[in-house]
């Protein structure tokens, strides 16, 4: 890393970046970073995954000391990323496909490898949120 602390915004870009290459290295299609809906949702990552759309959200952690990244992704994070996945639904007017909401946790601690674990299928939408989409 560099001879300075990073700020937290530098290393969520990082861990994204790591991310995304991670999941195109393992097969995955990229098709959107950083994607914002109009009805302030937010997904991290679009990607296809096999037969399925994934909506990867990225949470970067610096140390192990304060538990998993996917830790910091509760109730209210998980409401944005599924208005995002929503809108971008949406926006793309695509046939019905399966989807599913994955979360990447990367570990960025000094001296070491950059760590990536991904969660598929982290959460579910609840049974009405895709209702009259």
């Amino acid at each position: 890393m560099l001879g300075r602390k990073l700020s937290t915004a530098e290393i969520g870009v990082m861990g994204e970046w790591i991310a995304t290459r991670w999941l195109r290295q393992s097969g995955r299609v990229i098709f959107r970073r950083n994607f914002r809906g109009v009805s302030r949702g937010e997904v991290d990552i679009v990607a296809r995954h096999r037969g399925s759309l994934t909506f990867v959200e990225v949470k970067t952690r610096t140390s192990r000391a304060f538990g998993r990244p996917a830790d910091n992704v509760g109730p209210d994070k998980q409401r944005l990323i599924i208005r995002g996945a929503q809108d971008w639904l949406r926006e793309v007017e695509v046939r019905p496909v399966s989807f599913r909401f994955d979360i990447a946790e990367i570990t960025l601690i000094p001296g070491e490898l950059p760590q990536v674990n991904i969660m598929e299928n982290a959460f579910q939408l609840p049974d009405s949120s895709m209702a009259g989409r």
